[in-house]
């Protein structure tokens, strides 16, 4: 028999989240008759293109983090979120562990709508990953963990990100920057913020949902202000 315990501890976000992409790439797979999910009618109204989202389509900026254009996109990243979801999940929580993934998955398509050319396709959840290895970096420092793994990790995915054809960098950083800000928010701010004798569990915790809804509300926004224009900055 299960225990309060055993299920705090199973990280049955980072479960859930790799079912959902896998269950999507099946049905872009049997759309597009094809292991070229791409061709997909729900991928193509699903993906992130500037002028799509310029015509008011916001979801994209949602429904383009759970899509995968090949089996080998979607493997590393389930694998990916596999290996850091289950740590970072019992480290933040169940719910702070879906916030800080979903802000990073808004950053990251923030970024593409700021810096990626207006008819470029993105799609994939590498944005929300590369925002848990910010999540990550954040914690190993606050443990005073030497960094020096995880910055690796960061700099080796990075410099694929530059060097190989087809990917987007722009959804890699925003990722990262929005998920590391996110967890430097639950960690540290309270005890910034916080006067020591109103330092108390629930405050701090109210203090870190507050901050966490503020950088989703500033993705977001980010997301549709920077889409509402076919230009960007580019």
């Amino acid at each position: 028999m299960s225990t309060p315990t055993a299920t705090r501890n199973t990280p049955i976000g980072t479960y859930a989240l790799i079912a959902v992409n896998v269950v999507i790439f099946a049905l872009c797979v049997i759309q597009a008759k094809s292991f070229d999910a791409g061709l997909a009618p729900l991928f193509q109204h699903g993906d992130l293109v500037r002028a799509d989202v310029a015509n008011g389509e916001y979801w994209r900026l949602l429904t383009a983090g759970f899509l995968h254009f090949t089996v080998m996109h979607i493997a590393l990243n389930v694998i990916s979120l596999y290996i850091l979801g289950r740590d970072l999940e019992t480290a933040l929580g169940h719910s702070r562990f879906l916030m800080v993934y979903f802000i990073a998955l808004f950053g990251g398509s923030a970024a593409v709508m700021l810096f990626e050319a207006g008819n470029v396709r993105s799609a994939g959840a590498s944005g929300a990953i590369y925002g848990l290895m910010g999540a990550m970096l954040v914690i190993v420092l606050k443990a005073r963990i030497s960094p020096t793994g995880v910055i690796t990790i960061i700099v080796i995915n990075l410099v694929f990100s530059v060097t190989m054809p087809g990917i987007s960098l722009a959804a890699h950083m925003g990722g990262l920057v929005f998920g590391a800000a996110a967890t430097a928010a639950v960690i540290y701010l309270p005890a910034r913020l916080l006067p020591d004798e109103s330092r108390t569990q629930h405050n701090a915790s109210r203090v870190g949902w507050i901050a966490l809804i503020v950088l989703l509300v500033v993705a977001i926004a980010l997301g549709i202000i920077a889409g509402s224009s076919r230009s960007g900055l580019l």
